[in-house]
């Protein structure tokens, strides 16, 4: 994966702000944490600076935003640089596409996925294509390993990926008609491709087990019973009486 860097003095803002209904939006966000826990919104408020600052997080919003949280700027920029959602350089205006390089998607075709980056975009990460609509990285893990090879593009992940799809969706952004998000071959989420293959008999569902009663609902099933109520305990034993308590063996 890239070694994740700020971007150079020379393309960084001098300042940065909310706009008006942005900022109106954060007062809002941060009033949700008990005081003293304002910070708890940093990822949000990261999150909605790079929206508006044309898609990449610049260090006057992280400082700017570490301030209204009454955060250390260090604080900030640790979070900035841990999560690769954040996007600390310039990147492609229609697209910046997040191909996933661990392993499952490297197993399952990723590195052709690199390749047509490569080949369409730009020969490094990060690096915008001429015409400044597209930008890629390798990122690690986004968390759909059973649709893998797969890539994040803005919020959106793009999965079952193959050289040819992607060229697809490149096309699509570039055209301002973003592709479908999901999966990319016809499945549905994570199903089985193909469909399913077990516990398909409709005989499995049909038949009724016995004893079994009325089907519960989900309200019913969340009803503890008068049995379960009951603390269970054992039984109480009469006291001995004076000759029993005689007849014992008493200890040596």
């Amino acid at each position: 994966m890239s070694v994740r860097r700020t971007a150079p003095a020379a393309v960084q803002p001098k300042e940065f702000a909310f706009t008006a209904e942005n900022l109106a939006w954060a007062k809002t966000i941060i009033a949700r944490f008990p005081e003293g826990r304002q910070a708890s919104a940093v990822i949000q408020l990261m999150w909605r600076a790079q929206e508006q600052h044309h898609g990449w997080l610049p260090e006057a919003a992280i400082r700017y935003i570490a301030d209204m949280l009454g955060m250390e700027h260090i604080r900030a920029m640790e979070v900035a640089t841990f999560y690769t959602m954040f996007l600390l350089q310039p990147v492609g205006k229609k697209a910046h596409i997040q191909v996933c390089g661990t392993t499952p998607c490297r197993l399952r075709g990723a590195d052709d996925l690199f390749h047509v980056c490569k080949n369409r975009i730009a020969h490094e990460p990060f690096e915008v294509s001429a015409d400044g609509n597209f930008s890629w990285e390798e990122v690690e893990c986004l968390g759909a390993c059973v649709n893998a090879p797969m890539a994040l593009i803005w919020k959106d992940t793009y999965e079952d990926l193959t050289p040819e799809s992607l060229e697809k969706i490149i096309d699509g952004f570039a055209a301002g008609k973003p592709p479908k998000p999901g999966p990319q071959n016809g499945r549905q989420f994570s199903a089985p491709e193909g469909g399913p293959t077990t516990l398909t008999d409709a005989a499995i569902y049909a038949s009724k087990p016995q004893n079994s009663g009325a089907a519960l609902t989900d309200n019913d099933a969340k009803k503890p019973s008068v049995a379960a109520s009951n603390r269970e305990s054992p039984e109480p034993k009469a006291p001995l009486s004076k000759a029993s308590a005689d007849k014992k063996p008493k200890p040596n």
